[in-house]
């Protein structure tokens, strides 16, 4: 990221696009993170939206430390996400936990699993343009995949925030006439 003051356009993508995100355990431990980010961190979150197996969203932050927001964003979600895996109630337990150690094999930053890839795709937003491009983008995600027909119908999604309804949390609206 070349200036820490922009908000970026960014992907978090779980390793081998498991689609771990099917269950609302693990993106309620995402919810309460970006929660704990923006109260106590300074994080800004513009918008975003939880899929099957990652999440899009666009921050920034309000001391310029987006960097190590990001890396400890990460590092707290994956471990509590791995820890919730362990649960005798995922029936999808070992075959996950296999493929999140496999991933941790081929990179020495790991010690055990590897849960995010390591890349988020960051894209500055420097006009209003795309700064829209960016949040239909989001918003719509759901809409494409099938799983609902208005973007604001799914929950897991900052479409709600924009268009007034309850959410499941407090986001930074950009103020952007569509």
């Amino acid at each position: 990221m070349n200036n820490p003051a922009s908000a970026y356009f960014l992907t978090f993508t779980v390793v081998d696009w498991v689609d771990v995100f099917t269950r609302k355990v693990y993106k309620d431990i995402i919810i309460d993170c970006f929660k704990y980010c923006r109260n106590f961190k300074g994080l800004q979150v513009w918008a975003y939206v939880i899929m099957s197996n990652h999440i899009h969203c666009i921050l920034s932050t309000k001391n310029n430390n987006l960097p190590d927001i990001l890396r400890d964003f990460k590092r707290h979600t994956a471990s509590h996400i791995l820890k919730a895996i362990q649960a005798p109630s995922e029936s999808r337990r070992d075959w996950m936990m296999k493929r999140f150690e496999f991933a941790a094999r081929s990179n020495v930053r790991n010690t055990s699993h590897q849960f995010w890839m390591h890349d988020n795709h960051p894209e500055e937003l420097l006009t209003t343009k795309f700064t829209v491009q960016k949040l239909d983008y989001i918003h719509l995600n759901p809409v494409r995949a099938g799983w609902v027909d208005k973007a604001e119908d799914w929950i897991y999604s900052s479409a709600r925030n924009y268009m007034y309804q309850p959410a499941l949390m407090e986001i930074d609206v950009m103020d952007i006439n569509f």
